[in-house]
């Protein structure tokens, strides 16, 4: 590890590992044997050849069980002879399940039709075991943020300026519901794939066997493995809901990269602290620093993950002609993209599960800008028919420091009904929430709906 190039197989091994079983290439060798071996036990089912004894049965499931490292090492030492891995895993699975007809593996295909459909079951296993359930550890978090922060008044910016208030926990239920937006389209996403020969047509397959229809039984095995059956190809598949899975991910974390940022704003803000680990060190030399490094690690992670991501998207489904090879090398950096978006979620969960809110600072901010009123005391002023109350009020407001009784006095100087005067007289900063609260209810019941098992 100590001389790993990248640090997703370095610094990050120990946490990132298991990721290995959707991305390395020996997941990817095992996940081509699987379909040759099911592709057998299809065309098996056609009765187009000799059927299968027993004991070639039970080995190709024997081999469908087990994919050793013994295994791996085979197929690599083929490969170094015939610099071709999909010819090498044909030739390892002759000699393994050693069939009494071995022409029944990769009968009519050519290299993509397994490799797409090998890519897309690796996808599909990573995005149902870990990125579902990673996005939804992080939708429960905010959740409970959301609701435990729902009444708390919290100061708001835009521009970077003093805005009306708002409630933490509202700001928490924006990005939930922007999240839960991308998970219900991550969680009904469904990865295409093709099985149709050397340039789509089934020509190989016709010519052995002219009167089957090699299309029903094509759409039938990419069905089987839970995949949506493209209809028409060139040799390879054109990649395009991989497109559509890229970008996704990549609003995924520019949410995530938003919000991020916005925490990492907020302790700058002193509006929230992050709590002390003992033995931590924030600064070599300055012993007092906390620093929000779970938000920025997320940070510099989520670009990692999207540059490649954009990359992805806009190569993969481009190809000259039929095809040519230079997506295979990209191909092979798709687990890069994915696992430096997934370390970058493990960071932010981390960050917030440090997270404090510091309610006496937003409390303060607030209660030291009583100009935060002029919105609802311009709106008030409005149903009471006074001209233009918002430019009154922008004279009396606009880049000044003022009083509460400054604000007062100017109210108590229009000629307006008493109990108008004393309606705003009795507004409190702290208090000019709006429905911030029902808001976050609204959200945090709408995402734990669509998140209970029964959904």
């Amino acid at each position: 590890m100590e001389h790993a190039i990248s640090p997703l197989d370095g610094r990050y091994a120990e946490r990132l590992s298991h990721l290995s079983d959707y991305f390395s290439e020996f997941a990817l060798m095992r996940s081509r044997c699987r379909i040759e071996l099911l592709y057998v036990l299809a065309l098996d089912s056609t009765r187009l050849f000799a059927p299968l004894t027993s004991d070639e049965r039970e080995r190709i499931a024997a081999s469908l069980d087990l994919f050793s490292e013994q295994d791996y090492d085979k197929i690599k030492a083929i490969e170094a002879t015939t610099r071709h891995d999909v010819k090498a895993c044909e030739m390892f699975l002759r000699k393994k399940v050693n069939l009494a007809d071995n022409n029944l593996i990769h009968f009519g295909l050519t290299s993509e039709d397994v490799n797409n459909l090998a890519y897309n079951l690796l996808f599909k296993e990573y995005l149902a075991q870990e990125q579902l359930p990673q996005l939804g550890k992080l939708l429960n978090t905010l959740c409970d943020l959301a609701e435990q922060w729902k009444a708390i008044p919290f100061p708001a910016r835009t521009h970077g300026q003093k805005a009306s208030p708002t409630t933490a926990g509202k700001e928490v239920a924006v990005f939930l519901n922007r999240l839960h937006r991308q998970y219900r389209k991550l969680k009904a996403f469904r990865f295409t794939g093709k099985l149709n020969g050397a340039v789509g047509n089934f020509s190989a397959m016709l010519a052995a066997f002219p009167e089957y229809d090699w299309m029903t039984f094509s759409a039938n095995f990419v069905q089987s493995l839970g995949l949506v059956h493209n209809i028409a190809t060139t040799q390879i598949e054109d990649h395009d809901t991989w497109a559509e899975y890229f970008n996704i991910t990549r609003q995924i974390n520019n949410i995530v990269l938003d919000l991020d940022q916005d925490f990492w704003q907020y302790i700058a803000f002193e509006l929230f602290y992050e709590c002390t680990v003992a033995g931590e060190v924030g600064s070599s030399t300055m012993p007092h620093k906390v620093n929000p490094i779970n938000f920025e690690n997320s940070e510099g992670n989520l670009l990692i993950s999207n540059s490649l991501l954009a990359l992805f998207a806009d190569k993969l489904c481009r190809s000259r002609m039929q095809r040519d090879l230079s997506d295979s090398t990209v191909t092979r950096n798709i687990g890069v993209a994915l696992a430096h978006a997934y370390l970058a979620l493990t960071e932010t969960l981390r960050g917030l599960q440090k997270v404090t809110i510091n309610r006496e600072k937003c409390l303060a901010d607030l209660n030291e800008s009583p100009e935060l009123l002029a919105e609802p005391v311009q709106t008030i002023l409005r149903t009471a028919g006074v001209e233009d109350p918002y430019m009154l009020l922008k004279e009396h407001t606009r880049g000044k420091k003022i009083t509460r009784e400054a604000l007062t006095d100017l109210v108590n100087s229009l000629a307006i009904d008493d109990d108008l005067k004393q309606r705003m007289g009795k507004l409190e900063v702290s208090a000019y929430i709006g429905d911030a609260a029902r808001i976050c209810d609204n959200v945090v019941t709408l995402v734990k709906s669509a998140m209970s098992p029964e959904k």
